[in-house]
């Protein structure tokens, strides 16, 4: 199965590439882009959601070619296990920051896009996919509040009303090379 997606990707971007009349030419990271360096490292997540309290970490790393910024983030919800693997990157031609988000507690990814706002937060939105297939409204804002401390508020919308889901608080672990 994993042979055929790979061999239908490549031919679906040799078809596009044709299509076009030209030479495929790999899109290189902007100054969009640069903005992810702030984020790479290994952060402690302090998550509230629903009046509790848990922690978690987040690893942030830049890959394919610089283009994305790739998450995993591993810790406790409800009791329970969680993790969630995400990848941001710049779409040039939508001129927003898009976002595809996948976790242990869904089957459906999450896919949102965004920009910073005029005061320096990354702000997000996208549909949540929920158990019995339905989606709502999200929200997600993260605020830098400097190199080391970031906040992250989920926001969701049910019967018009908007309410918080979490928030996380998270601050860059020390590597012990005195950073």
């Amino acid at each position: 199965m994993r042979k055929i997606v790979s061999v239908t990707s490549v031919f679906a971007l040799l078809l596009a590439v044709a299509a076009r009349g030209g030479e495929f030419k790999a899109p290189k990271p902007g100054p969009e882009h640069e903005k992810f360096k702030d984020m790479v490292g290994v952060w402690d997540a302090k998550v509230e959601s629903k009046g509790k309290e848990s922690t978690a970490t987040m690893h942030y790393k830049v890959g394919l070619g610089g283009l994305w910024l790739l998450e995993h983030f591993q810790g406790e919800f409800e009791g329970k296990k969680f993790e969630g693997m995400g990848a941001t990157s710049y779409d040039p031609a939508k001129k927003k920051y898009v976002n595809v988000w996948i976790d242990s507690m869904s089957t459906s990814p999450m896919v949102s896009e965004g920009n910073y706002d005029k005061a320096g937060k990354m702000v997000m939105k996208g549909q949540m996919p929920l158990p019995d297939g339905k989606t709502i409204p999200m929200t997600m804002t993260l605020e830098m509040k400097d190199k080391n401390n970031m906040v992250f508020v989920a926001t969701g919308t049910a019967g018009g009303k908007e309410f918080e889901m979490m928030k996380i608080t998270y601050t860059r672990k020390k590597t012990g090379r005195g950073e």
